[in-house]
């Protein structure tokens, strides 16, 4: 069997078992379906180690790192099985990093430190996940009730990786496509299904929003230093360049993007706002931790995550803000926009709309176009830029084609049934925050806040089904919605039985 054949197989049985650890309401089709999942995994690793030699995979370093690796990941599984409510928070703060290695079937041991800037792969995330996984798993076998998810979110977040795991099979690029399946749709469904079968104690809201603050905090200042020293840790060669030539620096932090590291302070600060707010932060305390945070956010001139900014502060202050508040943010967001049509304005008429929008315009077209010429299911996953790069009439690297607008991308890519998914998926999860927030006004205003920030910046730059944050909201919305339901359960099976005896009397 070829390589490519692989990886199409394994994205059927990933389709299936996502569908399952989602849907599945019994011990089986949990147990089930992270069974199908690890079969996809290693067929996509397959399918992307093409070339490698056994040799390479079964030298002593590499056979003594996977040992290692397999001894911290036991020991954390070994841990979360006793304190399962670890786990919602662990995934959170595992959930930005890369590190910085390089997977190559030319390194040696196929894998490598990163050169250039560069950053890899979730790897702290993943790691996180086997070991939660493990965990669940032996909790389910041991009897452990397995948690139905929320129908309103599952069904569609099920459809959805299944849909985009089988455009594998007609898939242009099939190459990014397996990367994206295996680095991101598949784990993210394991994300959820996990983090959704934790348990959801009383303290675990306040302490998400702790480690969601630190990380921005500690992102900030590490881009206020980068700012200082005009000197970047990770970067991506467009970023090196724009620097070189630049008149401003942008800083990346612990990034290789700046509209990426921005994004995460915007997090930060949403977070801060709905505390603040609802009285759950000093005033003061609030104001140093944003004032920190928008000045790591200032050096990344990152204008996307302004516009997200901008929209979250607006959502906040509009449901949880007192009379005046909301009159000045009024008044602050009426000027705002009208200077910001002002100044579009005046760019465009100087200068072409393409140059004005640093180029936007011409991605958005090239991706409207991969939409219109295949309309029903797209290119595949993972196909949009090359379907842009070969519809151009000039010659260029294949990233310079990424749409940066994630309903386009998904629209090109798996066409009108995805895009359709998509938007069942932004409605589930919409659904879904609005039954936390009934329940839990400051969990639920702090998940809207992020997830609308996500979905803004989703915009204007690549990334919002590919964000592990997307989901770890979507799971903390589904853990708590399920923990509130079984809490409730037996309280109902008792009044239902006292129902049946009075009537049967």
């Amino acid at each position: 069997m070829e390589h490519g054949d692989t990886a199409q197989l394994a994205a059927v049985v990933g389709a299936l078992g996502a569908a399952s650890v989602l849907l599945g309401r019994t011990r089986v089709a949990l147990l089930g379906g992270f069974a199908a999942l690890l079969a996809a995994e290693a067929g996509l690793g397959y399918a992307i180690a093409e070339g490698v030699r056994l040799g390479t995979v079964l030298a002593p370093a590499a056979l003594a790192a996977a040992a290692v690796a397999g001894a911290l990941v036991a020991g954390a599984a070994a841990v979360l099985v006793s304190r399962p409510a670890l786990v919602t928070p662990l995934v959170l703060a595992a959930a930005p990093f890369r590190l910085p290695l390089d997977f190559d079937r030319r390194h040696r041991f196929f894998v490598a430190i990163a050169e250039g800037g560069q950053l890899g792969r979730l790897l702290p995330l993943y790691a996180v996940l086997v070991a939660a996984t493990a965990a669940l798993a032996y909790r389910v076998l041991r009897g452990e009730p397995v948690a139905p998810l929320p129908t309103a979110l599952a069904l569609p977040a099920a459809a959805f990786v299944a849909f985009a795991s089988l455009s594998l099979l007609w898939a242009i690029d099939l190459p990014a496509g397996t990367n994206t399946l295996a680095f991101f749709l598949l784990p993210f469904a394991v994300l959820v299904a996990v983090v959704a079968r934790s348990p959801f104690p009383d303290w675990l809201p306040r302490a998400l929003a702790a480690v969601g603050i630190a990380l921005a905090s500690v992102f900030a200042l590490v881009g206020v230093f980068q700012a200082a020293t005009r000197t970047l840790f990770f970067f991506s060669p467009t970023v090196d360049v724009a620097n070189t030539y630049s008149s401003f620096f942008r800083v990346t932090s612990l990034f290789r993007d700046p509209s990426l590291y921005g994004r995460h302070l915007v997090l930060g600060i949403a977070i801060v706002l709905v505390a603040l707010w609802l009285g759950r932060l000093h005033l003061v305390l609030a104001a140093v931790l944003i004032g920190i945070l928008f000045a790591g956010l200032y050096f990344s001139y990152s204008q996307s995550s302004l516009v997200a900014l901008f929209v979250v502060t607006v959502l906040v202050t509009a449901v949880a803000g007192d009379r005046r508040g909301r009159q000045l943010v009024t008044v602050v967001a009426a000027v705002l926009l009208l200077a910001g049509a002002g100044a579009v304005a005046a760019a465009i008429k100087d200068e072409s709309v393409r140059r004005a929008t640093s180029d936007r315009s011409r991605r958005i077209d090239t991706a409207f176009e991969v939409f219109r010429q295949h309309p029903l299911w797209g290119v595949g996953l993972g196909g949009q830029p090359l379907a842009s790069q070969r519809n151009a009439e000039r010659f260029a690297q294949k990233p310079r084609f990424v749409s940066h607008t994630t309903p386009l991308t998904v629209a090109g890519e798996l066409g009108l049934v995805g895009l359709l998914a998509y938007l069942a998926l932004l409605a589930g999860a919409a659904r879904t925050i609005d039954a936390v927030r009934r329940r839990d006004p400051a969990l639920g205003l702090t998940l809207a806040a992020v997830f609308v920030a996500l979905f803004v910046h989703s915009l204007f730059y690549s990334g919002f089904v590919e964000d592990p944050i997307t989901w770890v909201v979507l799971g903390v919305a589904a853990g708590f919605i399920a923990a509130r339901a079984g809490a409730t359960e037996p309280a109902a099976i008792l009044a239902s039985r006292r129902a049946a005896t009075a009537s049967a009397r």
